[in-house]
């Protein structure tokens, strides 16, 4: 691949961004369904919607550049979808796996936010403010989406996987 202006790199940071962005279509449901938290599931369920409408942003912008809407292999995702995997597979504690899949959720929207703050900079240096608008709201979703993992997993999930052990000691560890 040649780099040779900024446009070459924003078009190629979209291309990955839509790859993942479709990976996570078919990932979501899955962790959805593995999920045994049904406050972790309807987060799933709505932020599977979010996607199929970041996947049709990603589709807005590319036609608006007037480029075609494929991807390139987003080997990131790939790695933290599989990785993410593992903890589907796993047996345990339904709590403890709940925080787990919370833990490869975040890092899957860390990825996201990282590149569509990129991209969305990359549209407004070059002057295209209406694609700049559509990558940030997708941005805004991504962010929400993380702060409602977070929640989820300090209030909810997080707690109920503590073994009376452990709660014992943080009690402990906190006077």
């Amino acid at each position: 691949m040649k780099l040779d202006s900024l446009k070459t790199l924003y078009v190629n940071e979209l291309r990955d961004l839509y790859n993942a962005e479709n990976q996570l279509v078919k990932a979501l449901p899955k962790m959805a369904k593995a999920a045994s938290s049904e406050e972790l599931k309807d987060a799933f369920d709505k932020h599977l919607e979010q996607t199929k409408g970041h996947v049709e942003r990603l589709e807005e912008v590319f036609e608006d550049l007037g480029e075609k809407s494929k991807g390139k292999t987003c080997d990131a995702m790939k790695g933290l979808i599989e990785e993410g995997s593992e903890l589907l597979k796993a047996s345990g504690e339904d709590s403890v796996i709940d925080a787990g899949i919370i833990v490869a959720a975040q890092k899957v929207e860390h990825y996201e936010i990282a590149g569509y703050g990129s991209v969305r900079t990359f549209a407004q240096i070059l002057g295209k403010d209406k694609q700049a608008e559509l990558l940030q709201e997708t941005l805004e979703e991504e962010s929400e989406a993380n702060e409602l993992l977070n929640k989820l997993a300090g209030a909810i999930v997080n707690t109920k996987a503590l073994t009376e052990t452990e709660l014992a000691t943080a009690g402990s560890s906190r006077g």
